[in-house]
């Protein structure tokens, strides 16, 4: 007689939850009766292995660093991958937190006929992203060494013009006319500092530079950045971010998505409307991205609304 592990381990499975690790992988997989038929622990260079003997069905994975590429690859191999967002598989998860648990309660979102799962990205997507990601980090290390700039400044008693420009323009006039003030080790600092500004200047329009091309080679961006106010930066994230848009109905979906709604908490039949809830994507609605705006778009207020952009992302 076959054994009660065996008599499970034949039954055909319909779903299966992959938790996602650095190194290691554990696999929970349901049958059509809804009964647990699969528990399995693999290593990451084994995936592949894996799922060439399972039949093909549903894979739900939890949205992380790697599910996109875990995802075109189990496609490839006849499977139906969907990306859970990890909030959708939150209310899932029973008893205490551990790899199987999470490996199941993926496995039971994953077979939710109303949600909404995550859009599967393609290379030149994740290259667009990994670019923005890039360019966003060295922005924010160019913010701290000019805040760092001023904040010597300030301790000597200077204080300069906001903005960076006007920093520039009169640095070097204030260490030349004020050495009586500065020491001369805190003058040799911020001219480190200064230097390390412009490096992280030519930096930042090198990969900037690259996003231009890559805006220019893209029928998609090409097709956003025919609405007034939509330069290379915004077109290609946006395109890094939900591809041609299919994952959004109306245009108000994509504004959620965005964050540009009011936080709600309504009940019994009262419509309570909040503050905008800042949700959703934090980088498009950015001071990264508003230098490209023209003057008359560049204030909150006056900039046209998102949702008519979905709209132009249609092929």
């Amino acid at each position: 007689m076959k054994s009660g592990t065996e008599s499970k381990m034949s039954l055909p499975v319909v779903v299966i939850g992959v938790d996602i690790g650095k190194e290691v992988f554990h696999l929970v997989g349901f049958a059509a009766d809804g009964k647990i038929t699969l528990r399995r622990r693999i290593r990451r260079l084994g995936l592949k292995d894996a799922f060439e003997k399972l039949p093909p069905c549903i894979v739900a994975m939890e949205a992380c660093l790697s599910a996109h590429f875990v995802s075109r690859t189990l496609r490839a191999l006849g499977h139906e991958p969907r990306i859970v967002p990890a909030i959708y598989v939150k209310p899932f998860v029973k008893g205490q937190k551990n790899d199987c648990n999470d490996a199941e309660a993926i496995a039971e979102a994953g077979l939710r006929p109303n949600l909404r799962f995550v859009q599967e990205k393609s290379q030149d997507q994740l290259d667009l992203q990994a670019c923005h990601r890039v360019r966003s980090r060295l922005v924010s290390r160019r913010t701290a060494t000019i805040n760092q700039i001023r904040a010597f400044l300030i301790e000597q008693g200077i204080a300069v013009r906001a903005g960076p420009r006007a920093l520039r323009k009169s640095l070097f006039p204030i260490l030349e006319n004020r050495k009586d003030e500065i020491s001369p080790r805190m003058a040799k600092l911020i001219r480190g500092l200064y230097d390390d500004w412009c490096c992280l200047d030519e930096r930042i329009e090198t990969i900037t530079g690259e996003i231009e091309i890559l805006s220019r080679s893209e029928a998609k961006c090409r097709q956003l950045m025919s609405v007034p106010g939509v330069g290379p930066l915004i077109s290609t994230a946006m395109v890094a971010a939900i591809g041609s848009g299919e994952a959004f109905e109306p245009g108000r979906d994509f504004a959620a998505w965005l964050g540009l709604v009011p936080r709600q908490y309504s009940t019994g039949g009262r419509s309570i409307l909040g503050r905008i809830s800042k949700r959703g994507s934090k980088y498009l609605p950015s001071a990264d991205l508003d230098d490209e705006l023209p003057p008359h778009c560049a204030h909150p207020r006056r900039r046209r609304g998102l949702g008519s952009l979905r709209g132009s992302l249609r092929l």
